[in-house]
């Protein structure tokens, strides 16, 4: 089990380190073969559950979820989906990415619009206020079409948590080197508006 950077920010609430930091290979999916979505959360959430951080209603709760709230979303020309459950279904927090050999048609986040998606983080959280931070940590990944090609082509987990460290340290080198301060402030500031 590896050690992960964890901050406490505004309002004493938990904040994650890095996406990369929390990623483990045996969670990481290349060539992924689905034909529809519960084939889709089938293979990656059950991964979740067997690996102990999904409870055994996990998948279930997973479509049923993304029926009522899409997470398809077109990202320079590419489907990616995030999708996650209300906390009371994790045991634990990780992340499990698939890289679908043929997209699989999600619906669009706030939309009736069809994304046909080709890469899946889906979430497993227990803390139901990191998950906004990690989803946005997500987002600022997928936002380089460069990085994005290089997910959806690669065969090999290890190569994908380093493309994504190296998006990461990246992001974290443009923001000054103080990541956290910012990440911190962004979410107090966030929250204050809300």
């Amino acid at each position: 089990m590896s050690i992960s950077k964890r901050y406490v920010g505004a309002e004493g609430k938990e904040v994650h380190g890095m996406v990369w930091e929390e990623l483990k290979e045996d969670l990481i999916f290349t060539c992924v073969e689905a034909r529809s979505i519960d084939e889709v959360f089938d293979q990656l959430g059950g991964a979740l559950v067997r690996a102990g951080y999904g409870r055994d209603d996990y998948v279930q709760a997973l479509k049923d979820r993304e029926g009522e709230y899409p997470t398809g979303l077109n990202v320079n020309g590419i489907g990616i989906a995030i999708p996650h459950t209300p906390v009371d279904y994790a045991n634990g927090t990780a992340t499990c990415i698939g890289v679908l050999k043929e997209p699989v048609t999600f619906l669009g986040m706030g939309t009736d619009e069809e994304v046909p998606v080709k890469l899946v983080f889906t979430l497993c959280v227990t803390d139901p206020h990191a998950h906004i931070d990690q989803l946005k940590q997500i987002v600022l990944i997928i936002q380089d079409g460069e990085v994005l090609q290089r997910l959806i082509g690669s065969k090999d987990p290890k190569e994908i948590i380093q493309i994504i460290k190296d998006k990461e340290q990246a992001l974290e080198f443009a923001l000054g080197g103080d990541r956290k301060s910012t990440r911190l402030n962004s979410s107090h500031n966030q929250r204050t508006r809300m």
